[in-house]
């Protein structure tokens, strides 16, 4: 039987996108097709949706969604079956999905995503002619109400799933915006949406979905800890029978550097040597020195979650220890700024560009040769991932699923040819040193290294056996429902 799904996200990959929420959320559907399960996602009506609409069908209005007017548009495209939520009062604005250009978070955040969460309960409960979900799966506290909503209303027969993609974000909001939810009075209490005294979107989902799952197995451990519990593990705990930890993959067609048009020369591992046009190409681009220097990456938010304010700290050394660096990423501003003074510090040792370039992306995995993540914590991590696949060494704090991809370069694993990066820990200053010049000493060895590439590349980081588990959660709520 084939498993219709409804997935509700707040991004989606090539759409709109702010981070691994939207390459999760895009490449999911795909891999689940797979499985036999059809996914239609429903998606807010940001200005760069409605315009890669095209031909799109009305399917649904809602005169008075959370008092503005709302039409419900089916569309398909790149192979994704798509429900946009266009309610112009909402999501027709400048700046970003969840903030305006400078930064600053919408105040109505909370009414634009219960906005996006009742419309996918609606649709649970059969308000689409034509099409009922069997299961609904909603993605971070964005959508998590979703679950609450169904919970509370006629669709609580329906199993639904939210994946935790980071628990630092989780949508909380003052007390007084719970009688503009239109939810029922029972559902205000602990064992519903409050939290703390106020409003906790992310919250009221993990208590109301069936299943709660994360993006890596490690992450799903850890967050039953107070240190990255993030004040929800006593809630996690008590439904740790309920919960999962599914590894990320990628998408695999996308990101392939034996057919990637972004990049300066294909390769494969069979050719690795194919690397050094796009290293080249990478330090033309960064305005870098040419030689045989190891060039580590950083692709990232620029924020403390990420580790950055280590990595500032680390600069120095790294040029120190005759490496290279070449930074895309944007996020705090202070951080933008030291990371743009260490580069004008260490001008051909350092290059930065602040923002976010696909494409750029693409090439830095495929030239450089390690890719820097000092994270404090990182549920599931995509750059990693990508890097395995393109050879680029991964070099990476030992938490959540960085833990779970990278295989550390240790001696058994450098004897049996496993070791695929190197880790370290704890996320501080001197472990970051000390992985860094480990890195150093390890890249001048070309036949180790060269063997570390390649079994990087030769790790299956698709979403196959992910899809796998997914489709076989949704089959197992459907038979507890049944």
């Amino acid at each position: 039987m084939t498993i219709k799904l409804l997935s509700v996200a707040s991004e989606l990959y090539p759409l709109i996108k702010t981070g691994g929420l939207a390459d999760v959320a895009g490449a999911l559907p795909g891999a689940l097709a797979t499985q036999d399960v059809a996914v239609r996602t429903l998606l807010p009506g940001y200005p760069a949706v409605i315009a890669k609409l095209g031909k799109a069908k009305t399917v649904k209005r809602y005169p008075a969604l959370f008092g503005v007017s709302a039409t419900l548009l089916a569309a398909q495209i790149d192979g994704l079956d798509l429900l946009v939520l266009d309610a112009p009062d909402f999501f027709a604005r400048t700046g970003g999905p969840y903030g305006d250009d400078a930064g600053n978070e919408w105040p109505d955040n909370w009414r634009r995503f219960a906005a996006l969460s009742w419309v996918g309960a609606d649709i649970a409960a059969g308000g689409l002619k034509g099409w009922t979900p069997d299961v609904v799966h909603a993605h971070d506290w964005q959508a998590a109400m979703t679950a609450a909503y169904m919970r509370f209303g006629p669709a609580h027969a329906v199993p639904s799933v939210v994946t935790i993609h980071n628990l630092a974000f989780q949508g909380r909001f003052d007390a007084d915006i719970f009688v503009a939810l239109d939810l029922p009075q029972q559902a205000w209490g602990v064992d519903g949406v409050e939290y703390y005294g106020g409003v906790g979107f992310l919250k009221a989902g993990l208590v109301s979905a069936d299943a709660m799952t994360t993006v890596s197995p490690t992450y799903a451990e850890e967050i039953r800890s107070p240190v990255h519990g993030m004040g929800l593990d006593g809630l996690i705990n008590g439904r740790g029978d309920r919960l999962h930890g599914i590894l990320n993959g990628i998408d695999t067609g996308m990101w392939n550097p034996a057919d990637d048009t972004c990049i300066a020369r294909r390769y494969s591992a069979r050719a690795i040597a194919g690397r050094s046009a796009n290293r080249r190409a990478l330090e033309n681009r960064f305005g870098l020195d040419h030689d045989d220097a190891p060039l580590f990456i950083i692709i990232s938010r620029l924020t403390w979650q990420k580790g950055m304010d280590l990595m500032i700290e680390a600069v120095d050394h790294l040029v120190g220890q005759g490496a290279k660096l070449a930074l895309l990423g944007s996020g705090d501003r202070p951080m933008e700024g030291a990371f743009l003074g260490a580069a004008d510090r260490h001008r051909g040792r350092i290059g930065v560009r602040i923002g976010y370039d696909e494409a750029l992306s693409h090439l830095m995995q495929a030239g450089g040769d390690a890719i820097l993540i000092p994270s404090r914590f990182e549920p599931c991590g995509l750059t990693q991932l990508y890097a395995l696949r393109y050879g680029c060494v991964p070099v990476v704090a030992r938490v959540g699923g960085l833990a779970d991809t990278v295989i550390d370069a240790n001696e058994a694993a450098l004897g049996a040819g496993a070791a695929t990066g190197i880790m370290f820990a704890p996320a501080d200053p001197l472990a970051l040193h000390g992985a860094i010049g480990r890195t150093v000493r390890l890249h001048r060895d070309r036949a180790l290294w060269q063997g570390m590439q390649r079994a990087g590349m030769r790790t299956d980081v698709s979403w196959d056996h992910s899809a796998a588990r997914y489709a076989a959660l949704y089959r197992a709520l459907l038979v507890q429902a049944a």
